[in-house]
């Protein structure tokens, strides 16, 4: 048998990365705006915001993802009561099919989302510096065997975001297979995974404990475990912890509340015990990250006026 190969056609194809950018703005950010000749995606993955593309303003709210065509003037403004934090790549891409994602603001689905998320953890192997950094207008590499592949994973992650959302959006969706309800997904999240961050999420400001996420969620204790380290490298309490942290970043950026307002939102015991669990977890006392984000959101705005100027 004559065996003939088959040269695999490419849909789309980025050919370069111009910036990788994970932002956390404090809620009365507001960014002059600029336009360049390459594309870029902004999605938020918390709070809300609106964009500026061309003549057009949009609210986008939390899995919003918005494409910014080249050459096309566009800025970002908060709304005062959220405090967002966004995903921006900047990249070219010169298929035909990128004209459908003009004007449109799209929503990601868990697979977008995990896919923007590998983008992220890519970088950080790929290039040395800080993704929240707006003077790192070039990417350096690192060179460092541990991140064998990252810079191509990275295309392939993007390309496959894109591939996704045009499918999704500009072609018939194409039929998933239904899974055995007594066999869920492992690796990737599930409906049960998503009742159990929607728990935590509800009791964000208590004291929990395994067997209480347990009890309320249906679910035993080694499945629980089970699940958080494979799909993210930790135990349950050790997530909870991160999320609760998280939760107090945002409310700090929404710089309504003090510290002491905050430890007690979320239920710590007391603001010492709030600082310690702060500064293990993100290396800085909440006041450092305070100033830290404040100083990163008005570098940005005074690096946007000087290239307007």
């Amino acid at each position: 048998m004559a065996y003939k190969n088959t040269c695999l056609r490419t849909a789309m194809s980025v050919s370069s990365i111009i910036s990788i950018h994970y932002f956390d703005y404090m809620s009365d950010f507001s960014f002059p705006g600029e336009s360049h000749d390459f594309w870029e995606l902004l999605c938020v993955d918390k709070g809300e915001i609106d964009a500026v593309a061309g003549e057009e303003r949009y609210t986008l709210k939390r899995g919003s993802i918005i494409f910014h065509q080249p050459n096309e003037f566009h800025n970002v403004i908060t709304n005062g009561r959220s405090a967002p934090s966004l995903v921006v790549i900047a990249f070219e891409c010169h298929s035909p099919y990128m004209d459908a994602f003009q004007k449109q603001i799209l929503t990601v689905q868990d697979t977008e989302r995990d896919l923007l998320a590998q983008i992220i953890i890519e970088a950080r192997q790929a290039f040395i510096g800080r993704l929240d950094d707006p003077y790192q207008e070039e990417l350096v590499r690192r060179e460092d065997p541990s991140g064998f592949g990252a810079e191509q994973l990275i295309r392939c992650h993007l390309e496959e975001l894109l591939i996704h959302l045009y499918r999704r959006y500009f072609v018939n969706p194409l039929p998933v297979p239904a899974q055995n309800p007594k066999h869920p997904r492992m690796g990737r999240p599930n409906e049960t995974y998503n009742r159990i961050i929607r728990y935590m999420e509800d009791h964000i400001n208590e004291q929990l404990t395994i067997e209480k996420i347990c009890k309320n969620t249906l679910i035993s204790r080694s499945r629980l475990q089970k699940l958080f380290q494979e799909l993210h490298g930790c135990g349950v309490m050790e997530f909870f912890n991160l999320m609760r942290i998280d939760t107090a970043k945002e409310l700090i950026r929404c710089n309504q509340l003090n510290f002491t307002q905050i430890s007690d939102r979320l239920g710590y015991t007391s603001i010492h015990y709030f600082s310690r669990q702060f500064k293990k977890i993100t290396h800085m006392t909440p006041s450092e990250y305070a100033s830290s984000i404040r100083l990163l959101s008005e570098n940005r705005q005074q690096q946007a006026v000087r290239r307007e100027g």
